[in-house]
Order: structure tokens, then sequence, then C-alpha cells
């Protein structure tokens, strides 16, 4: 592996990203098949980019906490991509598909931080202690690799297939909440199109926070106060339908909205 191909498979992938094609995968081409860390790095260089022109980063997101997803896609772990403040999209707002490749979406609970976590070993309490409050959230996912034809090596480095991400507006205490016993819905008109609950989630949400709390420090880059973090799906993801509205209800934590524009507008 050399830096050449870190440097082309994140210039392909910002290519897509900017261009609206997707580029063909990475694996077996410009990063080696199952090479986990080179496509982290390749995430890195994008997140440098980003940062340098002017986004903020608000948090992180979680992916492959499923075990039907990780199956599907013939991995075993979970992965995880930054968020920063151009993919957060208000509740209910319209999303204009143009800023979008291959969208689906799929409900998550995200956790707010009102701590640091900066230990790469995390205990229940210490997550407890740390987050401030849950909302429920949609994640809108995407991918820059055509077809979705992806392994872990080409998620990870597309940045672990993130678009934008929606937040509702009813906190609620995480004592308030059984995370893992919380069932969701995600209606499109009105029908039911994916249902979960959080255990799903690695067996909870609360989980998949640890395993991030405890990765991300052993990288060097801890979750911090403020930070956002998406928990992963609680339910299939669901391919977007352009001009459809989908609202994600969540027991406990109430519902959250987001719609998108018709065919390219």
């Amino acid at each position: 592996m050399t830096t050449v191909d870190i440097e082309a498979a994140a210039r392909e992938l910002a290519e897509a990203r900017e261009g609206g094609k997707p580029c063909p995968p990475l694996r077996g081409r410009l990063l080696p098949e199952g090479d986990v860390e080179s496509a982290y790095r390749v995430q890195q260089l994008q997140a440098r980019a980003w940062s340098n022109r002017g986004e903020r980063r608000v948090g992180a997101k979680i992916g492959l906490t499923s075990r039907a997803v990780q199956e599907a896609f013939g991995v075993f772990q979970p992965d995880f991509g930054v968020l920063t403040d151009t993919m957060a999209v208000g509740d209910g707002v319209e999303v204009p598909l143009h800023r979008l490749l291959q969208p689906r979406v799929e409900a998550e609970i995200a956790f707010v931080l009102g701590a640091d976590l900066p230990d790469d070993r995390v205990t229940t309490v210490d997550l407890i202690r740390a987050v401030d409050h849950v909302l429920p959230a949609i994640e809108i996912v995407d991918s820059r690799i055509a077809g979705w034809d992806i392994s872990i090596v080409d998620t990870v480095a597309d940045n672990a297939s993130s678009g934008l991400f929606v937040l509702g507006t009813t906190p609620r205490r995480l004592a308030d909440v059984d995370l893992r016993l919380a069932g969701m819905v995600l209606e499109h008109a009105g029908e039911p199109v994916s249902v979960g609950a959080g255990a799903a989630c690695l067996g909870s949400p609360l989980h998949a926070l640890e395993w991030l709390a405890g990765t991300m420090a052993r990288a060097g880059d801890p979750l911090r106060a403020g930070d956002v973090v998406l928990s992963g799906a609680l339910g299939p993801m669901v391919p977007v339908t352009p001009g459809a509205a989908y609202e994600a209800r969540i027991s406990g934590l109430g519902s959250v909205r987001t719609c998108f524009s018709r065919e390219g507008s």
C-alpha cells in the first residue's frame, strides 16, 4: 500500500461526491481486500479536506451495527464515520435529491454528549454520566460506490457510507428510556416500511456507543462534550423514493421526519 493509492481513493470518492456519479468499488483496485486500516486513512484524508474548506465536525456515526446488515456485507464488526455541520438537516425539511447519489433512510437513536469520553476502556457508568440526552434520528445513508457494491473497505473509506442526518426535537433523559426495548417503526405514506428495536443495534444502542467511545479514544481522537453520535440502524434501511416523506417513531423518544424533492430537483 502506498500513499498514492490512499490519495487516489480519496480523490475518486471526492469526485463521485461532487460530480454526482458513483465510482467503481475501491477494494482490490486501489485498496487491498480487508485492509480496514488503509480505508480509515482514506476517510481521514477526506475529513481533513472538509475541515480545510470550513466544515465543522459535530460528531460521529456508527455503522454496521445490525447482525443482518453485517451478514449481508460479509463483515463482522461495526465501523464509524465523521459527522459535519453540513450533513445536518432540520426535522421535516425537504432534502434536495441532487445532494445525494443513492440515498437510503434508516431510523436511529442520537446520543448528545454532555461530557468527554477520553478513556479507551469505557464503562456503562461512564456512558450514562456522559450522555446529556437522546433524540430520535433518521440517517440518510448514501454511497459513492456504484450500485452499493461495497465491502467493509469500501464503506469505511467512504466515511461509513454517510450522507445526511436529521434529528428530532424532543430530547429525553437517558434514565427515562429503555433503549434496548425501544420499538421503532419507519413509515412512508402512512405505511410501515421498516420496523425494529434498540436490541437490533449490537444488543443495545449503548453497546454501540461504548464500542465507538473506546475505538476513537484508542485512535487518539476521543468523543467530546457536544458531540452527536448516531447509534446505527434499529431496523432495515430503505431506498429513498423521489418526492417521498418518511417518519420514524421510536417508543419513548417521539418521532422525526424527513422528505425529499422530486427527481432532478
